[in-house]
C-alpha cells in the first residue's frame, strides 16, 4: 500500500492512496478459503466446492468488501501514524472510476485536521465566586407562597355571592339532548372557581351565585374531548348550589411545616434557606463559568478548521432564526444566510469547545455511567408514563447520548478550571446576582 501526500495547507490535508491489486486478490482468496468449509452448492458436497467456482459465484461481492476494508484500514493506519485527528468525516473517493479486476485501487482522501492546542495555564485566571445568603424577606415570601398553596376554604356569610377563587359546593346533573350521560352527575362536589378543572366556560357561569341557587350551565364539549359520544356536543348541567366558601391561606406555624414534611416551623425555614441558597449558587456558577470561558478565550489562539466554523455558524443562524420566528415549527423555510455576528460567535464556540475537549482529555476526565443515568432520568421526567421508551430511545441513539454527555463533560472541565484558578468569594445581594445573570442573557 502506498500513501502520498497531495495537500498540506494550514489544516487542510490530502493524500493519494494506492492499494495494489495483488493485495486485494490475496485477501479475497483468504475470505474464500475461510468460507469454503461451510458452503453448499448443487452437485458438490458441503465444503468441497472448487475454489474457481466459489470465486466466480462470490468473488465480486467479496472484492467489494475487501476494497472497503482496505480503504478503512489505510485510513486508520494513516491517522495512527500521523497523529492527525480529522475535524469532520474525511472525504474519500476512488480516482480510477474505470477500475476493473486486476487493477490497483486508487483513492483520494481529503480532510481538515484538528489543530494542535497549546498547554493552558489557568493559575493566573482571577474569578469572583458570588455568594448570596437567603435573606429573611425571601424566606418569609417563600413561606407565604407555601401557605397560599396549602389554602383551605371557610364558609362565607349567608347570602354572599361567589367570587372567582371561591369554592362552590354543588350537586349537578349533566344532559345532552335531554338525556343524562355517564359521569355527568355528582353530589356535594367542591369546585374551585378559576381552577379550570371543568369544561371551558363552566366555572365562569357560577361566579355570582349564592347558596340555595339553582342554575343551568350550558357548555360545549371540546372537539378533541376523550369521550367520542360527547365530543363537540352541547350539554346543559343543572346545578344546585349548596355552599359558598372563601379561600383562606394556611397559618404560618408548626402545622404548616408538618404539611410539607418538616418537624416544625424552624426546620421548614432552614430547608427553605438551603433551597434558596442552592438556587443562588446555581445562578452564581453560571456567572463564574462565563467569566472563566471569557478568560480561556483570551489565553490561547490557534487555527480553527473552516468546516467546523461553517457548520457551527449555520447552526447558530438557524437556531436564532427560529427563536425570532417561533410560529415556524418545521424546517421548510428559505435558506438562512450567516452573518459576521454568527461567524464571530461560531469562532468563539469552536475554539472553546476544542480547548475544553483537549483540557478534559489531558486531565483524563470521563463521564461515568452513573452520571449518564442521572442525566437520562432527568430528561425522562419530561415524558411521564413513557420513561422506559425514552431510556430505550437514548440507548439506541448515539447522537442523543453525545448531546447528554457533552454538557456533563464540559462542566467537569470547568470545575477543573475553578480548582486551578484564583477564586475569590464575594458576598453580594440577590439583586446584584440577578443583574449579573441578566447581563449574561443580554450578551
Amino acid at each position: 500500500m502506498q500513501v502520498t501526500e497531495t495537500l498540506n495547507e494550514g489544516l487542510k490535508r490530502g493524500y493519494a492512496i494506492t492499494i495494489p491489486a495483488t493485495e486485494l486478490e490475496q485477501k479475497v482468496q483468504i475470505k474464500l478459503a475461510e468460507a469454503q468449509p461451510e458452503i453448499e452448492m448443487k452437485g458438490f458436497r458441503k465444503g468441497k466446492v472448487p475454489m474457481p467456482l466459489l470465486k466466480k459465484q462470490f468473488g465480486a461481492r467479496l472484492m467489494g468488501e475487501v476494497m472497503q476494508e482496505a480503504v478503512d484500514g489505510a485510513m486508520s493506519k494513516h491517522f495512527e501514524e500521523s497523529g492527525d485527528r480529522p475535524a469532520m468525516q474525511p472525504d474519500v473517493k476512488m480516482t480510477n472510476e474505470d477500475w476493473k479486476e486486476g487493477d490497483d485501487v486508487q483513492v483520494e482522501m481529503t480532510y481538515e485536521a484538528l489543530p494542535e492546542i497549546p498547554e493552558v495555564d489557568v493559575s493566573g485566571v482571577t474569578l469572583d465566586k458570588l455568594i448570596v445568603k437567603a435573606e429573611d424577606e425571601a424566606v418569609t415570601e417563600a413561606l407565604e407562597n407555601l401557605a397560599a398553596s396549602a389554602q383551605d376554604f371557610e364558609a362565607r356569610e349567608d347570602g354572599a355571592a361567589s367570587e372567582d377563587g371561591d369554592q362552590v359546593v354543588i350537586d349537578f346533573v349533566g344532559k345532552v339532548d335531554g338525556e343524562a350521560f355517564d359521569g355527568g352527575s355528582a353530589e356535594d362536589y367542591p369546585l374551585t372557581l378559576g381552577s379550570n378543572s371543568f369544561i371551558p366556560g363552566f366555572e365562569e357561569q357560577l361566579v355570582g351565585v349564592k347558596a340555595g341557587d339553582e342554575k343551568d350551565v350550558t357548555v360545549t364539549f371540546p372537539e378533541e374531548y376523550g369521550a367520542e359520544n360527547l365530543a363537540g356536543k352541547e350539554a346543559v348541567f343543572s346545578c344546585t348550589v349548596k355552599e359558598i366558601k372563601a379561600p383562606k391561606a394556611a397559618e404560618i406555624n408548626d402545622e404548616l411545616a408538618k404539611k410539607f414534611g418538616a418537624e416544625d416551623l424552624d426546620q421548614l425555614k432552614g430547608q427553605i434557606s438551603e433551597r434558596l441558597e442552592a438556587e443562588y449558587a446555581g445562578a452564581a456558577r453560571q456567572v463564574m463559568k462565563r467569566a472563566a470561558l471569557d478568560a480561556l478565550a483570551d489565553l490561547v489562539s490557534f487555527d480553527l478548521p473552516p468546516s467546523l466554523l461553517e457548520a457551527e455558524a449555520k447552526q447558530i443562524a438557524h437556531q436564532l432564526w427560529h427563536e425570532e420566528n417561533p410560529e415556524v415549527k418545521g424546517h421548510d423555510h428559505p435558506e438562512i444566510e450567516t452573518t459576521d455576528e454568527h461567524n464571530k460567535l461560531a469562532e468563539r464556540r469552536v475554539r472553546l469547545g476544542l480547548l475544553l475537549a483537549e483540557m478534559g482529555q489531558k486531565a483524563e476526565i470521563e463521564v461515568t455511567d452513573q452520571e449518564m443515568t442521572q442525566a437520562i432520568m432527568q430528561q425522562a421526567r419530561q415524558y411521564p408514563g413513557q420513561e422506559r421508551q425514552f431510556f430505550e430511545f437514548i440507548q439506541q441513539n448515539a447522537q442523543m447520548q453525545q448531546q447528554l454527555r457533552a454538557p456533563i463533560f464540559e462542566d467537569k472541565v470547568i470545575d477543573l478550571v475553578f480548582e486551578k484558578a484564583n477564586v475569590t468569594e464575594k458576598e453580594v445581594s440577590k439583586e446584584d446576582l440577578q443583574k449579573a445573570v441578566e447581563a449574561l442573557e443580554e450578551e
